[in-house]
């Protein structure tokens, strides 16, 4: 019973129109729709099922760096080094970092953005990173 009436709440929430619901006539048949409810719900849902590609995080990610106040947009390359090729410092890095995170609409945790010092190592974040935007 309680599946009769979360289905129609559930497709209205999603905007689907639902479809006439058949009473369920057998407990088995009960036990097996209420696992197949259960498998539904704990599927991963995601707005994010197109992933960027890997050209795309990289042209984004250069142009992150291009707009940032203290690189020379004329250093930047795929393979350049936040201190060594473009002379940034620690805290320019975390800007570099934060600014990365609100391009691609995520949250890197402290430990791995502490990791993150070139921009092959950010590229490789976000184009593994499943909900990257």
């Amino acid at each position: 019973m309680a599946a009769a009436t979360l289905r129609p709440a559930i497709l209205r929430h999603i905007r689907l129109l639902p479809t006439t619901v058949v009473p369920l006539r057998t407990a088995t048949a009960a036990a097996g729709q209420a696992q197949v409810l259960a498998r539904w719900l704990a599927r991963p849902m995601s707005s994010h099922d197109a992933h960027l590609t890997r050209d795309e995080v990289v042209d984004r990610v250069l142009d992150v760096l291009k707009s940032h106040p203290k690189v020379d947009p004329s250093k930047i390359t795929p393979e350049a080094h936040f201190e060594k090729d473009l002379g940034l410092d620690s805290l320019d890095t975390v800007e570099v970092v934060m600014a990365i995170e609100e391009e691609f609409k995520l949250e890197i945790p402290d430990l791995e953005a502490d990791k993150i010092d070139s921009l092959p190592l950010a590229i490789e974040y976000v184009a593994n990173h499943p909900m990257a935007g």
